[in-house]
């Protein structure tokens, strides 16, 4: 299954990811956060690897909503 996800954006912290993750739900496109949970946080924090995924098929179209709402902001 998780060759059919593709990263959109990545964070170095979790709850940035979280709200990515939102826009894109309130948006009908299925997502999810990975690497929050992490052994060695402060190596986490510095490596910026909290991503957001969502499917392949809906890649370009999230990539568009969180370009967006950056811009909105």
């Amino acid at each position: 299954m998780e060759d059919d996800l593709k990263t959109v954006a990545s964070f170095p912290d979790p709850m940035l990811a979280h709200i990515a993750e939102t826009k894109l739900k309130d948006n009908g496109i299925e997502a999810a956060v990975f690497g929050e949970n992490s052994q060695f946080p402060s190596i986490r924090y510095a490596d910026d690897k909290i991503t957001v995924k969502v499917n392949a098929a809906d890649y370009e179209r999230a990539l568009s909503i969180l370009e967006a709402s950056d811009k909105a902001e």
